[in-house]
C-alpha cells in the first residue's frame, strides 16, 4: 500500500521549532533550579544565624562585619552580572551560592524583627505573586520590552528614596517606598522571565547565563518578599 513518507516526517521549520523549544526548556529549568537553590541556601543560613547567639553577635552586633557583608554582596552581584559572558558555569554558580549565603547572614535580622507567622505569610504571598507573574511573562503574547524603562526608573527611585529615608526615618515615606517596591518587583518578575525566555530561544548565550538569569529572578523574589514584609509584617 503506497504512502507519502514526506507527510509523516516533520518539516525543517518544525524541527527547528522543536529544537528551539527544547533549548528554552533546558535553559529555564537551569535558571529556576539555581534560583531555588539560592533561596533555599539563603533561608538556611538566615535561620542558622538567627538561632545562634554567637553568630548573631558577629554578624548583627558588629557594624563593620554587617556592612562589610553588604558591600561584598554588592560586589558579587556586579561581578556575576558584568562578567557573565566570561565566567564558566561552575564559577558563576559558586559566586551565586556565596552571594546567597552572605545574603542569608544579613537577612537573619528579619527573623529577629518579625514574627514567624509574618515571615511565613510574606513568603507564601511572595511565592504566589512571583509565580503568577512569571507564568504571565511566559504565556503572554504581549511584548513587555516597553516595561523595561518604566521599571528601571522605578527601581532607581526606590533605591534613592530608601537611602534618603535612612537619614529621615519617616514612617510615611517607608510605606510609600514599600508600595512602590511591590509594584516594581512584581513587574520585574514578568519582565525578566520574558527576557530570559527570549534569550533562551536565541541560544542561551554564554554558559553562565542561566546563573545570571537565576540571580535576576532571585533578586526580584527577595526584594518583593522584603517589601511585603515591611508593609504587612508584625514586629515582635
Amino acid at each position: 500500500m503506497p504512502f507519502n513518507v514526506s507527510a509523516r516526517l516533520p518539516t525543517r521549520d518544525q524541527v527547528r521549532a522543536r529544537g528551539s523549544s527544547d533549548v528554552e526548556r533546558r535553559f529555564m529549568t537551569a535558571v529556576y533550579r539555581w534560583m531555588t537553590l539560592g533561596l533555599a541556601l539563603t533561608a538556611l543560613v538566615a535561620y542558622s544565624v538567627a538561632s545562634s547567639e554567637e553568630a548573631l553577635n558577629l554578624v548583627v552586633g558588629n557594624r563593620f562585619v554587617f556592612f562589610g557583608l553588604i558591600i561584598c554582596e554588592f560586589g558579587l552581584v556586579i561581578a556575576i552580572s558584568a562578567a557573565a559572558n566570561r565566567l564558566s558555569a561552575a564559577t558563576a554558580g559558586g559566586l551565586f551560592l556565596l552571594y546567597s549565603a552572605l545574603n542569608g547572614a544579613t537577612l537573619a535580622v528579619v527573623l529577629l524583627l518579625y514574627t514567624g507567622s509574618s515571615v511565613a505569610l510574606a513568603f507564601f504571598t511572595t511565592a504566589g505573586t512571583f509565580g503568577a507573574m512569571s507564568v504571565y511573562g511566559t504565556v503572554t503574547r504581549r511584548d513587555l520590552t516597553s516595561w523595561g524603562s518604566f521599571l528601571m526608573m522605578g527601581l532607581i527611585g526606590v533605591v534613592i528614596a530608601s537611602v534618603v529615608n535612612v537619614f529621615l526615618r519617616s514612617g510615611a515615606m517607608s510605606f510609600v517606598i514599600s508600595c512602590a517596591a511591590v509594584v516594581v518587583f512584581t513587574g520585574l518578575a514578568a519582565y525578566d522571565t520574558q527576557k530570559l525566555r527570549a534569550l533562551a530561544r536565541a541560544g542561551g548565550g554564554a554558559a553562565a547565563m542561566p546563573v545570571n538569569g537565576a540571580l535576576a529572578l532571585y533578586l526580584d523574589f527577595v526584594n518583593l518578599f522584603l517589601a511585603l514584609l515591611r508593609l504587612f509584617g508584625r514586629r515582635r
